[in-house]
């Protein structure tokens, strides 16, 4: 009786083992976390102009063949990641059939290192630049999960293939809303290119930069592939004024806003005593500047005295000028009411001959409230005094040091002259 009870516990154990295997298979979490993991598509121009060697003094497509290679080691293995091309295939003179030349070179998904390094080996600057049908299949490429997805398309010329205008394409995919980012890289860039890209990366919050060293391409796209795996954080958008008394009050996060050239833009944040705040902003260059140009950004008391700033300078060979500062608030005994701290964020930027000043640049803003160091243990707060109290202990060690040793040489002699 009792080894059939046995048996029949049991058969309902095993039972239940493979009721749950079916309600919750092996594959489930793998699948959940596949769904969610982030998607990177890696868009290269392999076009006929690629050939041109003037890039570390070898060709674009050799730089960007060695980035690859470095960018493909170093991806995060939770990104599934894959690379489209453009002009790789067709050599001929047709437009109807060079704008249909795109391919997937490796397919997105999880990485196989070895594989996706020969296929981009294989690659020879061929073709047409069909920048705007590569975006709408890289695009497709992307589809399903939850996960973010970033398109990073790299460049060394304009489209040819209008009318089908790659900025009306960036802007088709914004508008479907599943959050798909562009980021453009321009090889050696010209205006027309700049201004391009520039507009392709705008039209789903993505960013222009442009590249003329092989060191420069392979780090700006190991930054945004790191980007993808990134949480997904979505600035809010905020408009600052032109004066602190009609500033909107900014808790922690990221947000966004333009500036004019040579605007100021202000904005207020609360802090209670022992916080800390820290700011850091951004502007970006998103159409041609003259060289030269600067950002700062200071904390201002509500009756217009300043406590801090940060200030950072450009010379026209960068995309993106950042700066920040840090206030911290001292601690008070009393119940002492939260400061209205005033951030005022000023550029020196100008416009070059010929470009539209408006839209503003695009600007972002980060925003932290912190606690603030611990007066105990933040050796910064004993600042000037410590050093003197340091410099005090120093000199007593050394006069006792030295009436120790003028006592052993006198013994010494005393203890000579006895024997």
């Amino acid at each position: 009786m009792i080894r059939t009870q046995r048996l029949a516990a049991g058969f309902c154990a095993l039972l239940a083992a493979l009721t749950a295997g079916l309600a919750f298979p092996a594959g489930a979490v793998a699948d959940e976390t596949t769904a969610n993991a982030p998607k990177v598509n890696l868009v290269l121009d392999v076009s006929g102009s690629m050939r041109a060697k003037d890039i570390d003094g070898g060709s674009r497509m050799a730089a960007a063949k060695q980035a690859f290679n470095e960018v493909l080691d170093a991806t995060p293995e939770e990104v599934r990641l894959g690379i489209r091309t453009l002009g790789a295939n067709y050599p001929g003179d047709d437009q109807k059939t060079g704008c249909k030349d795109t391919a997937q070179l490796y397919p997105v998904g999880p990485l196989d290192r070895t594989e996706a390094k020969a296929a981009v080996a294989t690659l020879t600057p061929t073709g047409w630049t069909p920048i705007g049908p590569a975006l709408l299949k890289a695009a497709e490429d992307l589809d399903g999960g939850t996960g973010s997805k970033r398109i990073v398309l790299i460049s060394d010329g304009e489209d040819t293939c209008a009318p089908l205008d790659p900025c009306e394409v960036a802007r088709e995919i914004a508008a479907k809303g599943i959050g798909l980012t562009i980021d453009t890289l321009g090889l050696v860039p010209n205006v027309k290119m700049r201004q391009q890209l520039s507009c392709i990366a705008e039209a789903t919050g993505g960013t222009y930069t442009s590249v003329e060293h092989t060191e420069e391409l392979t780090d700006k796209v190991n930054q945004l592939v790191d980007r993808a795996a990134d949480p997904v954080v979505t600035p809010v958008a905020t408009q600052g004024a032109d004066s602190c008394a009609k500033a909107p009050t900014l808790k922690s996060g990221l947000y966004t806003d333009r500036e004019e050239f040579g605007q100021e833009r202000w904005y207020r944040v609360d802090l209670d005593p022992g916080k800390e705040l820290r700011a850091s902003v951004s502007v970006s260059a998103d159409r041609g500047m003259n060289p030269d140009y600067g950002l700062l950004v200071r904390a201002v008391t509500a009756h217009g005295r300043e406590i801090v700033r940060g200030e950072a300078a450009g010379n026209g060979r960068t995309d993106v000028i950042s700066t920040g500062l840090r206030y911290p608030k001292a601690e008070s005994d009393d119940d002492a009411p939260a400061e209205t701290v005033c951030v005022q964020v000023t550029n020196s930027y100008s416009a070059a001959a010929g470009v539209k000043t408006t839209p503003g640049m695009p600007l972002e803003l980060t925003v932290d409230v912190v606690d603030g160091p611990s007066q105990a243990s933040d050796v910064a707060s004993f600042g000037l005094g410590r050093g003197w109290w340091l410099l005090g202990a120093l000199v007593l060690a050394g006069f006792l040091a030295g009436v120790l040793w003028g006592w052993l040489s006198r013994w010494r002699v005393a203890v000579w002259r006895t024997n």
